[in-house]
């Protein structure tokens, strides 16, 4: 058994993989449940936060503890690697498959599947009118793509997506910008209402489903050869080389329930990823559809794990994405029936909401979402210009546009309980989103109550609500340009204990961050979260601001609480297990 696993939210186990968790963490189980079990596991994680790979290492903890063998040592790959998780992975893979042909050789003539070898889908395309009789109306449940009662292509939901979402239909009210257009980044605010009966709370999660610019998907439908088929109406039929296989079951979402038929080119508009970045199973796959040995040569070196620096150099450095390489690669000819299996799914992008408190409906008692998103868009280190999928689509979507999204819980688990406590709040850029919403529902909270404020003790903040003190610490790079919902701070303070301690990278000659910021108010930050047991909530950028941020703390707790290097550690630990440090970092 070999189980891959990434890392969710505050050291969880991703969602897919809960209900695998909960059963092995029966009590009823004995130390030999998994006693004939031959096992490993790989963690897929990011070592900017906490808990760095904790899903994967419970995991193998517990299915050791069950009495499995671990027949390969364990192995962990980190996004903030320079070249990836591809780093750690693909050499890790090729061990293992060695391994495990030393170990159970084949039988007979038998070879192993060269892994350039492209392994044909279930699954394919065909023209409506081609079907047969009983497969016209299926579409794929695994390989290609689901649609939804109002004949959205979004592609087979997660199982995230599946038991612990809700679909809405939201539509967009304010599209605006927040930064000056001089500014460097276009950063807008996207107000979405919903007639829909719908909660969420601080933390909580909008998936927006992008689509494809049109005149990329032409570009596509040019360099294929496919323009000749691109607006008659699809279908999807079984492959018959998995005919003879029973197993495979029929797809359960059928394509007549949708209220506009499809084509190909909605296909690659709305379900199809044509511009992420390609992984090595792309270029094994594309391959296959090359006459050119040159080309096929070249595209054959980018699947070879020796040469793993040099498909990172080709794609991820340069964010070249699918549709350049094909571009670059034009021999290569995807048979159109296979583009669903070649091609990777256009997924949706995750923002967390903005909103909270009395923000969260509107005069007409319709359900209202904010977000704040950065437009993704810069040079690479082969000067070409970079836009993200979601974020282009969004900068130019119009005011009055519907469209269908996803609500979910986040992972900062804002409890009630947490209303009454001291708040450390830090929320460089655009991480201030699920911080606001914090606070407006903090705010609102508090005015429920209808108690009296507190009495102020010494070096502490009165306020008109009683909740707990809290400090912000919001970073960006200039005041008047970047300093998100500036007045709203102002005019909170005035009704909340609330203190904001700001830190403008680019607004002096020597750059100050949010980590220096907190630094100079450790009396405030340790009080608050060392004597009177305060929460944090770290949000924003992963990378190199929550370990900056850690490292702050702990100076924070040797300074002023009187702690040494180690102490001071171990209660950030301490924190970790009992909920009071959170992050939520992309």
């Amino acid at each position: 058994m070999l189980v891959v696993t990434s890392t969710t939210g505050q050291g969880d186990v991703p969602a897919n993989a809960r209900q695998f968790w909960k059963s092995i963490l029966r009590r009823k189980l004995p130390p030999t449940y998994l006693s004939n079990v031959h096992f490993t596991t790989f963690g897929l994680g990011d070592s900017s936060y906490p808990k760095f790979n904790w899903a994967a290492r419970k995991l193998h903890k517990r299915i050791s503890q069950l009495g499995a063998d671990e027949f390969y040592p364990r192995g962990e790959a980190d996004e903030q690697h320079d070249e990836g998780l591809d780093a750690t992975f693909v050499p890790w893979m090729t061990d293992i498959r060695r391994h495990l042909l030393e170990r159970y050789p084949l039988e007979g003539d038998l070879e192993p599947i060269p892994e350039a070898t492209p392994i044909e889908p279930k699954w394919i395309l065909a023209l409506r009118n081609d079907c047969p009789i009983g497969q016209g109306n299926t579409a794929v449940a695994e390989d290609a793509a689901v649609t939804s009662s109002n004949g959205q292509f979004q592609g087979n939901p997660s199982p995230y997506q599946r038991t612990n979402s809700q679909c809405l239909n939201v539509v967009l009210q304010e599209n605006r910008r927040l930064t000056p257009t001089t500014h460097w980044q276009d950063v807008r605010q996207l107000s979405f209402t919903s007639s829909s009966v719908a909660s969420y709370g601080p933390g909580d999660i909008l998936t927006i489903f992008p689509r494809n610019p049109p005149q990329d998907v032409e570009t596509l439908l040019d360099l294929m050869g496919w323009t000749s088929v691109a607006d008659q109406e699809v279908c999807f039929i079984r492959n018959k080389s998995f005919s003879r296989y029973s197993h495979y079951s029929p797809p359960s979402v059928t394509l007549e329930s949708t209220s506009s038929p499809m084509s190909l080119r909605k296909i690659l508009t709305i379900s199809l990823d044509i511009n992420a970045i390609p992984k090595r199973s792309f270029f094994a796959m594309i391959a296959h559809f090359t006459d050119d040995e040159m080309q096929k040569e070249r595209l054959l070196e980018f699947v070879n794990p020796e040469y793993v620096d040099e498909l990172y150099d080709y794609t991820t450095r340069p964010r070249r994405s699918i549709l350049e390489v094909l571009q670059e690669f034009d021999s290569v000819k995807i048979p159109w029936q296979w583009a669903a299996s070649v091609l990777p799914e256009l997924r949706g992008r995750q923002f967390s909401i903005a909103s909270g408190g009395q923000l969260k409906t509107d005069s007409h008692g319709h359900v209202c979402f904010e977000l704040l998103v950065a437009i993704v868009r810069y040079k690479t280190v082969i000067k070409k210009i970079r836009e993200g999928v979601c974020t282009r689509y969004l900068a130019a979507l119009p005011e009055g546009s519907s469209l269908d999204v996803t609500l979910q819980k986040g992972s900062l688990g804002v409890s009630k309980e947490q209303t009454s406590r001291p708040l450390v709040m830090i929320g460089p850029g655009t991480g201030i989103a699920p911080i606001r919403s914090l606070v407006w529902e903090r705010l609102q909270r508090g005015q429920q109550t209808q108690a009296r404020p507190p009495e102020p003790s010494n070096g502490s903040i009165s306020g008109k609500i009683d909740v707990g003190e809290m400090a912000l610490f919001f970073g960006c790079r200039n005041k008047d340009a970047d300093y998100f919902y500036q007045e709203e701070w102002y005019q909170l303070r005035k009704e909340l204990p609330l203190q904001t301690f700001t830190a403008f990278s680019r607004d002096q000659k020597h750059k100050v961050y949010v980590q220096d910021v907190i630094r100079e108010h450790s009396e405030l930050v340790s009080r608050l979260l060392h004597e009177l047991e305060g929460v944090v909530y770290v949000c924003g950028s992963s990378g190199k601001m929550p370990k900056a941020v850690r490292t702050a703390l702990t100076e924070a707790f040797t300074r002023c609480g009187k702690m040494h290097q180690g102490d001071a550690e171990a209660y950030l630990q301490k924190m970790e297990k009992e909920g009071r440090y959170k992050q939520e970092t992309w």
